[in-house]
């Protein structure tokens, strides 16, 4: 898609052409076996049918002979190719780059970049963003009616104008990194190929781009979360393992310390808002990745670094995940009072009613607990996730 977006400058031409393309292949390879060169038969036969769509336009427009606009195209196309590949290497980074258009939002372009690029079904994205599938899915409509009916350049920017875009490709990486560890509807626990891509996505416009304080906290971040992947799920029993029971040893060492390496020289920045806001998230994972142990873990930093993101951001989910670390340090009736007003901002979520449940729990109001634990396996719509919590609820017994 990256490469007909460049040449023909027609983001719904490409679209189409590469879903055509795929469709084709499900049937021919099927009975005449997989090419050779599978990437370059589906881009072969995109290509065509790009080709084909724009010659049926020429006709229908009737305002010229079809050679000679077909020739106009292919010029036209010749001098506009949006990046040479001088500049911008890779596929998919160009492609984020050019749905990122300055003339769009930035929920609007972040929104089609991960839909188009990332690969995010609208349900995942409407997660992501706190909002029902149907808006999203309209936003994102709108942006392509937008690039189309405005005709936009789909143009790559020279160097002096690429870190206004860069700041939005951060934001697409730890989107889709951050889908690629929240389980959706299925059995499917994790997606690591998705957080492993958004994470070689963010390196490469480090690459390019060169150190910043939203890049290097967005990335050391990442790398913290991403190092305990092998130890996230039983591989055996496919069962959650919560952070205090992962096998710590098996972490990767490497990516913490080079995490740790790119968030030393921004912790004493006052950077902008969203560089502060990620700084503060890998704060909170680099206490729980250097703690040797569980019991080791420094919930009082943990604590202060989110009442500070709270701050920051106003958002509900840190909120949320402030509740947990404040009752390791004041109790879970400190927690709970922090759930109060949460339920109207966060009531599709599952994890509200998990967490308020096993703080009811702890604060041993265990019929209250029980009711919890009932409405987030209600609510789940991941298999593993759901088995988990239903095996909570099961766990209830004579009153404890």
């Amino acid at each position: 898609m990256a490469i007909l977006v460049s040449r023909f400058r027609r983001l719904d031409l490409a679209e189409d052409a590469v879903a055509d393309a795929f469709a084709t292949a499900t049937g021919h390879w099927r009975h005449h076996g997989v090419p050779d060169r599978p990437g370059a038969w589906l881009l072969t036969a995109a290509r065509r049918r790009v080709l084909d769509r724009l010659k049926a336009e020429a006709m229908a427009a009737r305002k010229e002979p079809l050679l000679v606009v077909e020739a106009h195209h292919t010029a036209q196309n010749r001098a506009a190719r949006a990046d040479p590949g001088d500049l911008v290497s890779d596929e998919r980074l160009r492609l984020v780059l050019l749905c990122t258009h300055p003339a769009l939002s930035v929920e609007a372009s972040t929104a089609l970049a991960l839909r188009l690029v990332m690969g995010l079904s609208t349900a995942d994205i409407g997660r992501l963003f706190l909002q029902s599938e149907s808006t999203i899915a309209a936003r994102i409509t709108r942006a392509k009616r937008k690039i189309t009916a405005a005709g936009m350049p789909f143009t790559l920017p020279d160097v002096q104008h690429l870190p206004a875009r860069v700041d939005r490709v951060a934001d697409v990486a730890y989107l889709a990194f951050t889908a690629g560890y929240m389980p959706g509807p299925g059995p499917e626990p994790l997606r690591i190929p998705l957080a492993a891509e958004a994470i070689r996505l963010l390196r490469i416009t480090r690459d390019l781009a060169g150190p910043s304080p939203l890049l290097d906290a967005s990335l050391g971040l990442m790398l913290l979360h991403h190092a305990r992947r092998d130890t996230r799920v039983d591989p055996h029993t496919q069962r959650l393992i919560l952070l205090p029971d992962q096998d710590r040893g098996r972490w990767h060492q490497d990516e913490i310390v080079e995490a740790l390496q790119l968030l030393t020289p921004h912790t004493t920045e006052h950077g902008p808002q969203a560089a502060q806001t990620r700084l503060l998230e890998a704060l909170i994972a680099a206490e729980h990745a250097t703690a040797s142990r569980a019991e080791d873990t420094r919930w009082d930093r943990i604590t202060a670094h989110y009442a500070s993101l709270e701050a920051l951001t106003g958002s509900p989910v840190v909120r949320l995940n402030r509740a947990v670390a404040v009752s390791e340090v004041e109790g879970p009736e400190a927690g709970l009072a922090l759930l109060r007003d949460l339920d109207p901002v966060l009531k599709s979520s599952h994890r509200l009613p998990a967490v308020r449940g096993a703080l009811l729990r702890r604060a041993g109001d265990f019929d209250a607990a029980r009711e919890a634990y009932t409405r987030a396996v209600a609510m789940c719509e991941n298999e593993i996730e759901g088995r988990y919590l239903i095996e909570q609820l099961d766990s209830f017994s004579d009153g404890t």
